[in-house]
C-alpha cells in the first residue's frame, strides 16, 4: 500500500479561553490517499472545521492548542513546522474553499488582483503573465466572460460566480490537496450541483486530493469515496461511502441518514377563508441614468404574480437567489412599494401606509433565515419574546408576564426557565425556536417564512418542520414558506410557486409540480434538489 498523501493520527484540539479549556476534538485519525476525496460529515459544533484548520494551521493561537496528534504531508509534521514552511505550503500544496465567499473575498480588491496575487507570490509571475493565467482558470472553473470579470468586485456577482472565483484562487497552483470546508451550503441547488460537478471535473484533471466537509449527507454521497463521521469532537463511523449509507452501524450515524425531513403539510381546507392574496402583482425598480437621472428601464423584481393564501394552508415559493421571492413576500407585507391587488383578511391593503398598517401588524408576521441575526443579542430571550406585544397591544407585567412567556416557550420546544438567558447562549435550532416563539405570541393569522431552515443542520431542520406542521395545525395558520431547499418545501407545502426573474413559470399543488413538473426550469430544479447527477441547468 503506497504512503497517504496527508496521514492525521491522534489529534487532539484545544481552546483555552478565560482560563477554560474546551475540547473541541479528541483524538481523530484519518487518512487521505491521492486523488481520492474523503468527506467528514456531521452537524455543527462536531469538530470537522476544526480539524481541517488544523491541517493548515489556521486556528488562532495562542488559545488553540493541540494536546496531542500528528499531521503528517508529504513527509512533513505541518504541526511541528516552521511558519516559513507552512507559509509555501499554504495555497501551493494545500488549498482551501471556504463555505461563505462573500466572507473570504477582499471586498476591496477586484477579482483580477485576488486571483493573481497568489500567483505572484507562489510562482513569481509578472503582471501579465498572472493576468493571462488568471483569464485561464477563471475560464476553467466556469465563469462566464472572464475577460470582462477582471476588474469586477466580490459584491457585483452572485453566489455561484464568487465561489467559482474562490475554485479559481485555489486551483491556481494545482495543489496537491483541497481542503472544501461547507463549499455549496450558501448557494441554490442548481449552482450547488454545477460546483460539485465543476469540482469533480477538475479533481479527475488536476489529480488532486479532496478533504470535503460538509453536513449535507447529499453532498457526500455524490462526492466522497470514503467517509468519517464526527460528533462531540470525535469520529464514531468510517468506512467507504455506500457502505457506510447503506449498512451505517453507529447509531449517531443512523440518526444523520434518517434526519431529512419527511411527511407531508397538513391537508389544505378549499372552504377555509383566504387570509393573504394578491393579483398582478409587480415590484418594478427604476433604472436611472444621465445627469437628469431619467428612468430608462427596470429591474422587474416581481412581475405579474397572482395567489390566494387560505388558513391552515402553506404556500411554497422557491427559485433560485435573485428570483424575486424574499421581494414577493416583503411587497406583501407592505414594507415595500408594488403595484397590483393585495388583500388580507378581506382588506384591501394595496394602498395601505405605515400608519394604516400598523394594527394588522399583530397579525403578520415574519421569520428570518438568520436566528442570531435577527434576535437582540443585549436583551434576554423572555424581552424579546415579549417585545412585539409591548409594541402591538398591552403587555402583561409581573407573574402574569413570565406565565405567558413560560407557556409559549414551552410550545415551541424549549423550557419555560430559558427567558433569562441570552440568544448566545443558545444553539441555531434553539434560536430558530425563540424567533418563531416571539411570532407566535401575537397569535398571528399570517407567517412568512424566509428560508428558516437553510442555516440549520439536517436533524435540526427536521425538527423545526415538524414544529412549524404542528404550530399550523393548533391554530389555523396561514404559511408563506419562501425556500431553495426543495426537499423542506416538499414537507411544508400544499401550494407551490416557481419564480424564475422575477415570474412564475410554474405554479399548482405540491404534488403536481414535484412528481410533474412542466417547465424545463423546475425540472431542472427538481434534479438539482433530488438527483444531483442528472442537474445540467445553466443559468
Amino acid at each position: 500500500m503506497h504512503e497517504p498523501l496527508l496521514d492525521v493520527q491522534d489529534l487532539s484540539v484545544s481552546f483555552t479561553v478565560d482560563g477554560k479549556v474546551t475540547k473541541a476534538v479528541r483524538g481523530v485519525s484519518f487518512y487521505i490517499n491521492k486523488g481520492e476525496t474523503l468527506s467528514l460529515v456531521g452537524e455543527s459544533g462536531s469538530g470537522k472545521s476544526v480539524s481541517a484548520l488544523s491541517i493548515m494551521r489556521l486556528l488562532p493561537a495562542p488559545q488553540a492548542h493541540h494536546p496531542s496528534g500528528r499531521i503528517t504531508f508529504q513527509d512533513q509534521d505541518l504541526i511541528a513546522a516552521p511558519e516559513q514552511i507552512m507559509r509555501g505550503i499554504r495555497g501551493k500544496k494545500i488549498s482551501m474553499v471556504f463555505q461563505e465567499p462573500m466572507n473570504s473575498l477582499n471586498p476591496l480588491h477586484a477579482i483580477e488582483r485576488q486571483v493573481s496575487e497568489i500567483l505572484q507570490i507562489h510562482q513569481g509571475m509578472g503582471t501579465l503573465d498572472a493576468r493571462k493565467r488568471t483569464v485561464e482558470l477563471l475560464e476553467k472553473v466556469g465563469l462566464d466572460e472572464p475577460e470582462k470579470r477582471l476588474g469586477a468586485y466580490p459584491h457585483q456577482l452572485s453566489g455561484g460566480q464568487r465561489q467559482r472565483v474562490m475554485i479559481a484562487i485555489a486551483l491556481a497552483n494545482k495543489p496537491d490537496l483541497l481542503i472544501a470546508d461547507e463549499p455549496t451550503t450558501a448557494l441554490d441547488v442548481t449552482v450547488q450541483a454545477q460546483i460539485l460537478n465543476l469540482l469533480k471535473d477538475l479533481q479527475a484533471e488536476l489529480g488532486m486530493a479532496v478533504l470535503l466537509i460538509t453536513h449535507d449527507l447529499a453532498v457526500v454521497r455524490k462526492m466522497a469515496d470514503r467517509v468519517c463521521v464526527m460528533t462531540q469532537g470525535r469520529i464514531v463511523e468510517r468506512g467507504d461511502t455506500e457502505e457506510v449509507f447503506q449498512a451505517p452501524k453507529h447509531a449517531y450515524t443512523q440518526h444523520l441518514i434518517a434526519a431529512e425531513p419527511k411527511g407531508e403539510p397538513p391537508p389544505g381546507d378549499p372552504q377555509a377563508p383566504v387570509v393573504m392574496s394578491t393579483s398582478h402583482m409587480r415590484v418594478w425598480f427604476p433604472i436611472k441614468k444621465g445627469v437628469l437621472r431619467r428612468t430608462v428601464d427596470h429591474v422587474k423584481a416581481v412581475d405579474d404574480v397572482s395567489f390566494d393564501l387560505r388558513a391552515g394552508e402553506t404556500i411554497g415559493i422557491v427559485g433560485e437567489s435573485g428570483s424575486g421571492k424574499t421581494t414577493l413576500g416583503l411587497a406583501l407585507l407592505r414594507l415595500i412599494s408594488s403595484r397590483g391587488h393585495i388583500a388580507f383578511d378581506n382588506q384591501d391593503i394595496e394602498n395601505f401606509k405605515t400608519k394604516d398598517m400598523r394594527p394588522l401588524r399583530r397579525e403578520m408576521q415574519i421569520v428570518f433565515q438568520d436566528p442570531f441575526g435577527s434576535l437582540s443579542p443585549r436583551l434576554p430571550v423572555g424581552d424579546i419574546v415579549m417585545e412585539g406585544l409591548g409594541l402591538y397591544g398591552k403587555a402583561p407585567t409581573g407573574p402574569e408576564r413570565r406565565r405567558l412567556i413560560g407557556a409559549v416557550l414551552e410550545e415551541v420546544g424549549l423550557i419555560s426557565d430559558m427567558q433569562d438567558r441570552y440568544p448566545h447562549e443558545f444553539s441555531g435550532g434553539q434560536r430558530q425556536r425563540i424567533a418563531i416563539a416571539r411570532a407566535l405570541i401575537l397569535k398571528p393569522k399570517f407567517i412568512m417564512l424566509d428560508e428558516p431552515t437553510s442555516a440549520l443542520d439536517m436533524s435540526v431542520q427536521a425538527q423545526i418542520v415538524d414544529l412549524l406542521r404542528g404550530l399550523q395545525q393548533r391554530h389555523h395558520l396561514a404559511y408563506l414558506f419562501i425556500s431553495h431547499d426543495l426537499k423542506v418545501v416538499r414537507a411544508m407545502a400544499n401550494y407551490v410557486l416557481v419564480m424564475k426573474a422575477g415570474k412564475v413559470v410554474e405554479q399548482g399543488s405540491a404534488n403536481n409540480i414535484f412528481d410533474h413538473p412542466k417547465t424545463d426550469y423546475t425540472r431542472a430544479l427538481m434534479a438539482a434538489a433530488f438527483d444531483l447527477e442528472t442537474a445540467n441547468y445553466e443559468n
